[in-house]
């Protein structure tokens, strides 16, 4: 085999390798972009949850106990949305740079709080009659709609969300990219791991309430 064949082949096996680590690079990239993109998502559908049921903890519609615990899980949860720091953000920086109360936010538990927002809602939820007393008055069954809407739509983001994590932490875990380091400095993406099991009598958005007509005889 002459020299310039060899040059050759080396050539081609080199684009090749050259070509893969580009695609494998790029594929990297956007997991990891889309990873963001789905936390941002379900960040802003979690906030539209604690906003409902800050909404619905003030509007004198649920019972006084019910109104303060829903309260002050809806605004803890909408605290910890509004504050908190990225974890990559938070490695970056070092004791001395972080905002005032920034050391607080390193403890703070998204998923915590979040599910305890879930519980108190569902314990507040729980009287079937209570939710149809809520139904009754319009204000009330707006609200509930609009809870219900929002939960599903956060459960269906943080299903997105963890499985573009999981997606992401595959590929990351390949041999030929850790030997690369075609991960670069960025984080390591972590799911959100909260309880939000739907309450049994918020009712799914899109269904109907209450009995079915039957329908007249022929």
């Amino acid at each position: 085999m002459r020299w310039s064949e060899i040059t050759v082949y080396v050539t081609i096996v080199l684009a090749l390798a050259l070509w893969w680590v580009w695609v494998a690079a790029t594929r990297l990239d956007r997991l990891h972009r889309k990873v963001g993109t789905s936390r941002a998502v379900l960040d802003a559908q979690l906030v539209r949850r604690a906003t409902v049921a800050a909404e619905l903890a003030t509007s004198g519609l649920l019972d006084p106990v019910s109104s303060v615990l829903v309260g002050e899980a809806a605004w803890a949860a909408l605290s910890t949305g509004a504050s908190e720091l990225p974890g990559d953000l938070l490695a970056l920086v070092g004791p001395d740079d972080l905002p005032v109360g920034g050391a607080a936010l390193l403890a703070v538990d998204r998923g915590g709080i979040e599910s305890e927002l879930s519980a108190t809602l569902r314990e507040a939820l729980d009287d079937p009659d209570e939710v149809a007393a809520l139904r009754a008055d319009p204000a009330g069954d707006e609200l509930v709609d609009l809870l219900a809407s929002s939960w599903y739509r956060v459960q269906l983001a943080r299903r997105f969300h963890n499985e573009a994590v999981a997606q992401t932490q595959r590929a990351r875990r390949g041999p030929l990219v850790r030997l690369l380091r075609l991960a670069g400095h960025a984080p390591e993406p972590r799911s959100l791991e909260l309880d939000d099991a739907w309450p049994e009598n918020l009712g799914r958005p899109g269904t109907r309430r209450g009995p079915v007509e039957s329908a007249p005889p022929a």
